[in-house]
């Protein structure tokens, strides 16, 4: 049985270079966690997120400082350049004559009638696409300091919520829109985004808001996206961690390419190590990550700590370590190449990885 159900049917939205929607892949962004104003520090964070794989990047703008930097910012870097706006008309504005790619805003709460269509114009002629955002947090009435008690259902006030807002932009024939609902449970997550799913065809970005550090919003955010994407809903994606934006991008894309939304890059996995391993399995794994590191080809690797049931286990692999006491043998799927000392494992796995990439690379070029 496929993992997978068919894409939800959605309409297209270009982001600078980038389309978003269900004729596209799913994106992976992320979210710069310093002060935008420093143009310098901002593109180098920029600069290792592209590296790492981010696809569009999204920058705070609390106040005009800022949204003066992004006009420099945007002509730095590659990937479409994202301004996250709360509350000000002009702030939007700025950002749009800036020139970045999208604008995250909520129509509703940005100001007076006349501002609002102020900031759509202004996008529509720019070709800017607009990002709303529900939180399900943001979103609970307050009193003073104080969150009140709310009768209404959560879910139901966030997908309307959210389609408050996408009426607001479509009364001005605006429809370059892409629409994230966010909660930090899995469940809320999980049900508005597929409650919103059946109200509209606008692309819809994923997002688990404040999930924690790197373990639990791994746990948190995959487990909801993965429920989500296997059903075809989400065409971009965000993981929120508490901690290196990489780290994002990377589990993100990582993702994707588990769940047969990417075509999977390199690619080292090994088995949990127990009594019967004979070799210092954790530490050998981690060497040949290390060794391996940088590499992005199609390839599968397998490191196996059991020579008894190591070579089965690794079968899938392209190539393969199942290692004994002192010794290992190198497979390419389930045939063995050669019996190695424990010393020379690594060095001669990664010979054989590359000899690997070469002969398919040089096929591709026939």
């Amino acid at each position: 049985m496929a993992l997978l159900q068919p894409r939800r049917k959605t309409r297209g939205v270009r982001v600078g270079d980038l389309e978003l929607g269900s004729e596209h892949p799913v994106r992976v962004q992320t979210m710069t966690k310093g002060e935008t104003s420093d143009v310098h520090a901002t593109f180098d964070e920029i600069i290792g997120l592209e590296a790492t794989g981010c696809e569009l990047v999204r920058v705070s703008v609390p106040s005009m400082k800022q949204a003066e930097a992004l006009g420099e910012i945007k002509k730095r870097i590659s990937i479409p350049l994202v301004a996250d706006i709360h509350f000000s008309a002009p702030l939007a504005l700025e950002a749009i004559a800036q020139g970045v790619d999208k604008v995250r805003i909520n129509p509703g709460n940005i100001g007076r009638p006349d501002e609002v269509e102020r900031v759509v114009k202004a996008a529509k002629n720019a070709g800017v696409a607009m990002r709303i955002g529900v939180n399900s947090g943001s979103i609970r009435p307050r009193k003073g300091l104080s969150v009140k008690d709310m009768e209404e259902d959560l879910v139901e006030l966030c997908v309307k919520e959210a389609l408050r807002h996408v009426e607001i932009l479509e009364g001005q024939k605006f429809y370059d829109t892409v629409i994230s609902i966010k909660a930090h449970t899995i469940d809320l997550t999980v049900e508005a985004n597929r409650r919103l799913a059946q109200e509209c065809d606008y692309p819809i970005h994923l997002g688990v808001t404040h999930a924690g550090s790197l373990l639990p919003a791994t746990v948190k955010s995959s487990a909801a996206f993965s429920l989500l994407l296997t059903e075809g809903i989400g065409d971009t994606i965000r993981l929120s961690i508490t901690g290196d934006n990489r780290d994002e991008v990377k589990i993100g894309h990582m993702l994707l390419e588990h769940l047969g939304l990417r075509q999977k890059g390199f690619d080292v996995y090994a088995c949990p190590s127990c009594g019967r391993a004979e070799v210092d399995l954790i530490g050998l794994n981690a060497k040949v990550e290390e060794a391996t590191k940088g590499l992005t080809y199609p390839c599968r690797v397998a490191v196996m700590g059991c020579i008894v049931n190591g070579p089965g286990e690794a079968a899938d692999a392209d190539v393969s370590i199942s290692a004994g006491r002192g010794f290992g043998f190198i497979y390419r799927g389930e045939k063995m190449i050669k019996k190695v000392q424990e010393a020379d494992l690594v060095s001669e796995l990664r010979a054989e990885i590359d000899a690997w990439i070469a002969e398919r690379q040089a096929g591709e070029t026939v």
